[in-house]
């Protein structure tokens, strides 16, 4: 079910609303119908606990750029 951000064109509350098939979108604040449907961020839930890591693929050895040579570092 999506998640869409409205500004209310007569009150001018910002809000967001998750909004099913039956759902009546108007303002939670005043109730008006006039709305103005703004851009959102998209947001994707991971399972991956280390974001120091970059969720980058890794190149076949010797691509990481250690300088002691292909097979020194510790990403295979």
């Amino acid at each position: 079910m999506p998640i869409f951000e409205y500004v209310c064109k007569q009150c001018d509350h910002r809000f967001e609303l998750l909004v099913q098939g039956s759902t009546k979108i108007e303002c939670p604040s005043c109730q008006s119908k006039r709305l103005d449907k703004q851009l959102s961020v998209f947001a994707a839930a991971t399972k991956a606990r280390d974001f120091s890591r970059p969720s980058m693929p890794m190149g076949p050895c010797g691509t990481c750029g250690d300088p002691r040579g292909p097979g020194s570092c510790s990403m295979n």
